[in-house]
């Protein structure tokens, strides 16, 4: 395993703090990204820890590229280069076209689609220097598949397939990875308004029968970021039960 680290952006809970103990597991060290969620991702950080790896929680809103700019200082003093960069920072703001507000519009978009330009466009370098790296991008199969109120999510979400698709031809030469998972309904957080008392018919549509969970995901995740999958570029590993098979 070259010297370096993993970053995990939006880790306090659900996915990435899933996907962030995964990474660990396989020896990665891990910066655990958060907002807001400091409790949250220190627990994260404490439980790796706990299990004998290494971790720290760092605060930063990655829509703010000055913010950006300082997580990347305070990863790389602490761990060394990110090697492994999982892009799950996300947020949804719902509701029928004719009614989403230019601020939710922008929003979603720029949490979701342009922070992960941003924080990747700072990554990749010293993983081109280093001829090694992971970039693995949260997607969801709402990008490809349509879901009523959801334009401002879906186009965030095809957007990163997109980018992902076209930064890892960039790439492919330097030993770098681009990828990106996109997950069905599983339950975190982020879906409890779907899954507590809304989520019936839509389970029953899924033919597994069931929601994923964070640690499915996360498995996928910690698949990419390893050596087995060096030739794994520039594609989507969709994670949804079946549900759009």
């Amino acid at each position: 395993m070259p010297e370096g680290c993993a970053l995990v952006t939006g880790s306090a809970r659900g996915i990435g703090a899933a996907s962030a103990t995964a990474l660990a597991g396989a020896g990665w060290p891990l910066a655990i990204n958060y907002r807001s969620d400091a409790e949250g991702a220190e627990g994260v950080a404490k439980a790796i820890v706990e299990a004998g790896g290494q971790a720290a929680a760092l605060q930063a809103d990655v829509c703010d590229p000055d913010a950006v700019a300082d997580l990347f200082k305070s990863v790389e003093e602490r761990f060394g280069p990110v090697l492994v960069l999982v892009n799950n920072a996300g947020m949804r703001a719902d509701g029928l076209a004719p009614q989403l507000g230019d601020d939710e519009w922008e929003r979603v978009l720029d949490t979701n689609l342009s922070a992960a330009f941003r924080v990747t466009r700072r990554a990749l370098k010293p993983m081109i220097r280093a001829r090694f790296g992971r970039v693995i991008n949260i997607a969801s199969i709402v990008g490809p598949r349509a879901n009523a109120g959801q334009a401002n999510y879906a186009a965030s979400k095809a957007g990163l397939i997109g980018f992902t698709k076209t930064v890892a031809v960039e790439v492919a030469r330097r030993g770098v990875t681009v990828n990106a998972v996109a997950p069905g309904f599983v339950e975190t957080q982020l879906t409890e308004d779907v899954s507590n008392g809304n989520g019936n018919g839509f389970v029953e549509a899924i033919p597994a029968r069931r929601p994923g969970t964070p640690e499915e995901i996360a498995s996928c995740v910690r698949f990419l970021a390893s050596e087995e999958a060096a030739y794994v570029t520039g594609t989507t590993l969709t994670v949804d039960g079946g549900l759009s098979a």
